[in-house]
């Protein structure tokens, strides 16, 4: 059982659990300290100090995030003005070397560092620093801006030991240190798997997703195109948190609206492609297992777990079903059964999904046995985020939006691709 020790926060008493940290243990008791480079078992380092606070008896600040509560009496002080004037000294700093395009940057109002400016009251011209210039790494799926980089490590972190792909990390020393490569590699020369979590942790902008919001309009806009859009079943979850919906809100019929308003001629669901590719790989599993096959099947919908495969365990890709993604089978559909029934020309049907992970960007453009031998079968993949912010520019009040209802591909319903949106629902659907 936890040993429980007397502490006192901004001079009240609380109990907490020995050992813990002072962040977690304010957190408690319901007070916020910031932080940027903190994430909670992943990023625990203390090198941003933005979370510093007094602790009565030692000589200088500390940081809260690595601190441990540790003795009985323990007197923690959050919010003196000596707290407050290094915190904002801090971020002033960063911001005198920080690429401030805030207005045009993709994380603007949704950016940690300037949202910790602005309750801090920063003044960003405080400090002249030197602006480093960075040369962009662009990849087929996100964008690495250094310019924007306050060397929090977070993306190094999830890299490490979120995903065990070890591809990014500190180059060089003192001022100019910068996160990348080895080898100042770029991202397209090392074994990256495309599975966008540095972008997820990124405080700032200066990861984000290859954006493909301008071709996506400029296909809309081209009366000579037939274009059609799907989205995958976690999108309809995840998408009203850009709108101010509690996280987790199925806003399934008002995005479907939005995506009509948008101007698509026809707004499909990946779900029923999910239960295509199901169906198929459950075949395909029966077939392994009467036939002596290769076991245990692994399914292949997820692109980053392909390429996490192909990078890493190579001696594994034979254990891989051979059954296409819910994604791609989409697109095979249109371009073949779906341009047929409707007599229109593949060459002229522009096939757009709805994603929750970047690295369907990279699916779509790898080598396939395509329905329409003269293209791909997926021309543009988008986002959530992307969906949001092409809503958000065409003036769409989406919470105002009535909802609108999904046309079909084949006449279906849905069974069991809806679960392929949370952790273990493919394997459920089997």
């Amino acid at each position: 059982m936890a040993e429980l020790i007397n502490i006192k926060i901004n001079g009240k008493e609380y109990t907490v659990e020995k050992g813990i940290t002072i962040l977690e243990a304010c957190k408690q008791a319901g007070i916020k300290i910031p932080t940027l480079c903190y994430l909670k078992d992943i990023n625990a380092i203390g090198a941003c100090r933005v979370c510093v606070c007094e602790v009565v008896g030692a000589r200088s600040l500390v940081a809260s995030c690595v601190f441990p509560v540790d003795r009985e009496g323990m007197e923690i002080l959050t919010n003196t003005k000596r707290v407050l004037d290094s915190r904002k000294t801090t971020v002033e700093l960063l911001l005198s070397n920080h690429n401030n395009d805030c207005n045009s940057c993709v994380r603007s109002n949704k950016c940690e560092l300037q949202k910790l400016a602005h309750d801090l009251g920063c003044n960003e011209h405080r400090y002249n620093g030197i602006k480093q210039q960075f040369e962009e790494d662009v990849t087929p799926y996100l964008i690495r801006d250094n310019s924007k980089c306050i060397l929090c490590r977070r993306c190094v972190a999830a890299c490490d030991k979120l995903q065990h792909v070890h591809v990014i990390g500190a180059n060089n020393r003192g001022f100019n240190t910068s996160i990348g490569s080895a080898y100042e590699l770029s991202l397209n020369d090392v074994p990256c798997v495309a599975c966008g979590q540095c972008i997820n942790v990124c405080p700032t902008g200066a990861l984000r997703e290859r954006d493909s919001i301008d071709e996506v309009f400029n296909a809309l806009n081209d009366k000579t195109k037939h274009v059609v859009v799907a989205t995958a079943p976690a999108v309809r979850v995840a998408l009203g948190e850009e709108f101010g919906y509690p996280i987790g809100t199925n806003i399934e019929g008002k995005m479907v609206s939005a995506l009509k308003m948008l101007g698509f001629d026809k707004v499909f669901d990946v779900d029923f492609t999910a239960d295509l590719t199901i169906m198929e790989e459950g075949t395909e599993l029966l077939g392994r297992i009467n036939k002596g096959g290769k076991l245990p099947m692994i399914t292949s919908c997820s692109p980053g777990w392909i390429n996490y495969i192909e990078q890493y365990y190579p001696e594994l890709t034979s254990h891989l079903s051979t059954v296409k993604s819910p994604q791609q089978i989409y697109g095979a559909l249109v371009k073949s059964y779906y341009a047929q029934k409707n007599n229109i020309n593949p060459a002229d049907i522009v096939c757009v999904s709805v994603m929750p992970c970047v690295a369907k960007k990279t699916e779509m453009n790898r080598e396939h046995v395509n329905a329409y031998k003269e293209g791909k079968d997926i021309d543009y993949v988008l986002t959530t985020r992307e969906l949001a912010r092409m809503i958000k520019r065409a003036g769409i009040d989406l919470p105002c939006l009535g909802n609108g209802n999904y046309d079909r591909l084949m006449g279906e319903g849905t069974t069991a691709g809806l679960i392929f949106g949370v952790t273990g629902g493919v394997m459920e659907a089997a």
